[in-house]
């Protein structure tokens, strides 16, 4: 029976009972209602998203052809790996790599690894090339020819291989100075076949993007060079491979400067800090191995469903070499 005190007592409903942590079991996701207006918008900006994933190749096969007849570089030697755009300390790095003793162990001394577990540093490029290379985007930028956004994150870059930097600069540079690297130190997930990747450049700005939220790569390692231009703070992040729990994540802040480059594995966590003034550039290696990723999609964690592609689409091979493909569940 209830007490004088229950009976004088009103008890209430939070209104949040009503919109707030709605769980949506096909999604294993829990989300908050804010409107009927916001679910239309949001609903919008979906399908949207989907309706450009659906187009991608096309689009981006429409933009190459674009770009390719009416764009003219500013520094048409950058689009061509020379040995003379790399660290001397790259290079030696490499030349320990190929060399019949080399170890992980030996590489490891040459590298400086980071708080972040597997998580490298080593200057990639002299810093002259990086000045010419970000006057290059800039151009390109101010041009006329149209542009893609490099992902969904990322609101202000450019895909190098619409712009034609692939054959001649990105695939060499992977092929023949990358996968030494990567075959060492990342043997387990995919580091010595490596065959395909996807490369952009993301800018940063204090009117524009200022930083990136906490995500993993569609890639099984990922080469990020700092550019420049002038910035400060804007350093990165690394907390703990995407299958941990957020809550079980501490998270290591990585100092990024200008020329060096990180190597990680790509479904290593990881975000970038708000830049606090300048502007920044960044040239991100996405690097695939179809061994790796032909048993298992790394983005919807599901056996891969495969549909045709340009150039290297999304790194995922049938039988025969020669056709490209993506997972169409992502």
């Amino acid at each position: 029976m209830a007490n004088e005190a229950d009976r004088r007592c009103q008890f209430y409903v939070c209104k949040c009972f009503t919109t707030d942590n709605i769980f949506l079991e096909d999604y294993r996701l829990h989300v908050r209602f804010v409107s009927e207006q916001q679910l239309r918008l949001d609903y919008h900006i979906i399908l949207q998203e989907v309706d450009r994933r659906r187009r991608l190749s096309v689009t981006s096969a429409e933009r190459a052809a674009a770009i390719k007849d009416m764009y003219q570089p500013l520094h048409p030697h950058v689009y061509y790996l020379q040995e003379s755009y790399l660290s001397t300390k790259l290079k030696q790095i490499v030349e320990y790599c190929r060399s019949s003793g080399a170890t992980e162990d030996g590489l490891s001394d040459l590298l400086e690894e980071e708080a972040a577990p597997r998580v490298y540093h080593f200057p990639v490029f002299e810093k002259s090339f990086c000045e010419e290379l970000v006057e290059e985007m800039e151009h390109f930028e101010q041009s006329s020819a149209p542009k893609g956004r490099p992902n969904t994150m990322n609101h202000y870059g450019i895909l190098l291989n619409e712009l034609g930097f692939d054959e001649g600069f990105i695939t060499p540079l992977r092929e023949q100075y990358l996968q030494p690297l990567t075959s060492l130190l990342y043997p387990d997930c995919g580091g010595r076949c490596l065959d395909s990747h996807k490369a952009f450049v993301v800018k940063y700005d204090m009117n524009e993007d200022l930083d990136l939220s906490y995500h993993y790569d569609n890639a099984e390692v990922t080469l990020n060079v700092s550019l420049g231009k002038d910035f400060t703070e804007g350093n990165l992040y690394f907390g703990d491979m995407r299958q941990v729990p957020v809550s079980e994540t501490e998270c290591s802040e990585v100092e990024h400067r200008v020329t060096e480059g990180l190597l990680h594995r790509g479904q290593h966590m990881h975000g970038a800090l708000p830049i606090s003034s300048g502007v920044r550039w960044n040239l991100i290696i996405w690097m695939r191995a179809s061994q790796e990723r032909n048993k298992l999609c790394p983005m919807c964690n599901r056996k891969p469903s495969l549909e045709e592609g340009e150039g290297f689409a999304d790194g995922f091979t049938k039988q025969s070499k020669d056709i490209n493909t993506s997972c169409v569940l992502t």
